[in-house]
C-alpha cells in the first residue's frame, strides 16, 4: 500500500481531463494537504497540454502509467461514471488511495466490488461528494446528532439546473452513465442518507426521458421500515434551484447544501454563493429560524483535506462508516431506475 511520509502532503494523480479536474487541481492549489503532482490521458499530447495550462509539474500519456508511478500516493478519479468502477479497481490493485467523482457506481454491484478491491488492496477508497465536506454540513451533522430537531420525521431534497450544450453533454449519453438522476439525484439522495442515516426499504419514482433515453428529470418517494419517508427531485431541464427541508418531531432543518461555499453574494472570482443553512428548534411556527455562520470555501479542497486526512491516519473505520453511505445510496439509485423503468414500486 502506498503511504505518506510524515507532514508531507498526499501526492494526488488526476485520472484524466475532464472539466471538473480543472476546477479540482485550481482549487487544490492553495492547501498544504494535498498537492495534484501528474496528470493522466489516453493521449500523451492531451496530457502534456492539459498540466501546462494547469499548473501540474508532470503528465503521462496513459491511465496505466499513472497507476504504476511510484510517486503517486493516491488517484482523482473524475471520468464519466460508467468507468468509475473499472479504474478504482484498477487503482485499488495499484496500491492507490482513491478519490472518486459521484456517482460512486451505476448499482449496488459496482460499488460493493469497488470498496471489495479496496480493502483486500488496503487502501481508502472515498466517494466524493464536495458539499458532504463542507463545515456547514458538519455543523448541519451536529444539529441533527444533538437532537436539536427531535427524531427526524422526513427529508425532502431537491437539485435541478438547465443542461447546456445539450447536442454534446455526455449528461445526455447513456452508455457513459448519464441522466439527471445519476447527476443532480445523487446529490439529494445523499442529502437524504445524511439526515435519514440509513436506505429506504422501498422507492417508487417517475421520470422523463430525453431523446437519447436518460431522464432528464426524476421524482421519487422513499418509504423507510420504520414508517419514515423521503422524497427527491432532480432535473436537468428547469432553472437553477438546490434545496432540501429536514423535518423533525421538534424542529425543521432547511438547507441549500452547496459543494462550494462563498461570504459574497456575486464578483466571487468562481462564482460561489453563500450557501444558507437555518433551523428552527421547536414546533411553533412563532419561533424564529436561527442561521448557520459555518466556515466557507471549496468543497473540492475540503474533501481532499479530508480524504488526505483518512490516509495519512489510517483511518479505516471512517472510510467503512462512508463505504456504507455509498453502497447504501448506489442500491438506492438504481432501485429509484428500476421503479422509472417499470412504473411499480421497488424493493431496495
Amino acid at each position: 500500500m502506498t503511504t505518506t511520509s510524515t507532514g508531507q502532503p498526499l501526492r494526488i494523480g488526476v485520472l484524466g481531463c475532464a472539466n471538473i479536474a480543472r476546477q479540482f487541481i485550481r482549487d487544490l492549489r492553495p492547501s498544504p494537504q494535498v498537492r495534484v503532482t501528474c496528470v493522466a490521458s489516453r493521449n500523451a499530447q492531451t496530457a502534456a497540454t492539459f498540466a501546462a495550462a494547469n499548473g501540474v509539474e508532470r503528465s503521462l500519456g496513459s491511465y496505466e502509467a499513472l497507476l504504476a508511478d511510484p510517486a503517486i500516493d493516491a488517484i482523482y478519479l473524475p471520468l464519466p461514471n460508467s468507468l468509475h468502477a473499472e479504474w478504482a479497481i484498477k487503482a485499488a490493485a495499484a496500491g492507490k488511495h482513491v478519490l472518486c467523482e459521484k456517482p460512486l457506481a451505476l448499482d449496488r454491484a459496482e460499488a460493493e466490488a469497488m470498496f471489495d478491491a479496496a480493502r483486500r488492496h488496503g487502501v481508502v477508497l472515498l466517494e466524493s461528494y464536495p458539499f458532504w465536506f463542507q463545515p456547514q454540513t458538519g455543523a448541519l451533522v451536529e444539529l441533527l446528532g444533538s437532537g436539536a430537531i427531535g427524531t427526524v420525521r422526513s427529508v425532502q431534497a431537491c437539485f435541478g439546473f438547465t443542461l447546456l450544450n445539450p447536442q454534446n453533454n455526455i449528461r445526455l449519453n447513456p452508455q457513459l452513465g448519464g441522466g439527471a438522476l445519476l447527476d443532480a439525484g445523487s446529490y439529494a439522495l445523499s442529502l437524504i442518507r445524511l439526515a435519514m442515516g440509513d436506505a429506504p426499504s422501498r422507492v417508487s419514482a417517475v421520470a422523463t426521458m430525453a431523446p437519447s433515453g436518460v431522464d432528464i428529470s426524476t421524482m421519487a418517494t422513499l418509504e423507510y421500515a420504520d414508517g419514515r419517508r423521503a422524497q427527491l427531485s432532480c432535473a436537468m431541464d428547469a432553472a437553477y434551484h438546490r434545496h432540501a427541508t429536514i423535518i423533525g418531531s421538534a424542529g425543521v432543518i432547511e438547507t441549500e447544501y452547496l459543494n462550494h461555499t462563498s461570504t459574497q453574494d456575486a464578483g466571487h472570482p468562481y462564482g460561489y454563493m453563500p450557501s444558507s443553512m437555518r433551523v428552527r428548534r421547536g414546533i411553533a411556527a412563532t419561533i424564529a429560524y436561527e442561521q448557520d455562520t459555518s466556515p466557507v470555501g471549496s468543497g473540492f479542497r475540503f474533501s481532499a483535506e479530508a480524504f488526505a486526512k483518512v490516509v495519512g491516519e489510517r483511518d479505516f473505520a471512517a472510510a467503512a462508516r462512508a463505504a456504507q453511505a455509498s453502497i447504501d445510496i448506489a442500491a438506492t439509485l438504481e432501485a429509484i431506475r428500476r421503479s422509472a423503468q417499470s412504473g411499480a414500486s421497488v424493493a431496495v
